[in-house]
């Protein structure tokens, strides 16, 4: 939509190291990316940097009735287009990705079942990346996915260390050309119960 790119322009110009595109992903991009996190089996999911929603939408799309998804989006301009999407399932914060575990305890969820990363790890200060990452691997269940789609592959040098090599994946038809990375939390891991099964859902 020409909106949504006038939009994501904008927030760029304003904060290039926080908005790491020019453009919103590709609906291309939007599926793979539902599909590596396994948002059809997911009962909860949180998403990093959605952006104008595209990949919000395509999560939304493939996640069940019952199943719920929470947003943490720092940048104000798609906090406001986010806010319009109307889907009962999803919740929205106006926040930073390390608060990941707050939030969720906040909306009565145990753990998470995928995570998903749109924010730039290339950009951001080392001392916040493994902030997050650290977070991240806290708050995923057992069996668990973290989804990152990036331009470089810096974020392995934060996740790897934490969550072991990764699964990578092309996606050549967007602008530009973007890298999914997908780690999967050992099913035997202790911690976080199943974001599923375990009392997560909202109270």
């Amino acid at each position: 939509m020409a909106s949504d790119n006038w939009t994501f322009f904008q927030a760029f110009l304003k904060s290039p190291r926080v908005v790491a595109s020019v453009f919103p992903s590709s609906s291309l991009l939007e599926r793979r990316v539902a599909r590596a996190a396994g948002a059809a089996a997911a009962g909860v999911v949180v998403e990093f940097g959605a952006g104008t929603g595209g990949i919000t939408r395509a999560l939304l799309k493939a996640m069940g009735t019952d199943a719920r998804l929470l947003v943490l989006e720092r940048t104000a301009e798609f906090v406001d287009k986010l806010s319009r999407i109307n889907d009962e399932r999803l919740e929205l914060v106006h926040g930073c990705a390390s608060s990941i575990g707050a939030e969720l305890n906040r909306c009565g969820h145990v753990a998470a079942d995928a995570v998903v990363s749109g924010i730039p790890f290339s950009t951001l200060p080392k001392p916040l990346a493994i902030d997050i990452v650290s977070a991240v691997d806290e708050m995923l269940a057992p069996g668990g996915r973290f989804v990152a789609y990036q331009f470089t592959d810096r974020v392995v040098d934060y996740a790897g260390p934490v969550m072991g090599i990764p699964e990578v994946q092309y996606e050549l038809l967007n602008v530009p050309p973007v890298r999914v990375f997908t780690w999967r939390k050992s099913a035997l891991a202790r911690g976080k119960g199943n974001g599923k099964g375990n009392g997560s859902g909202t109270q």
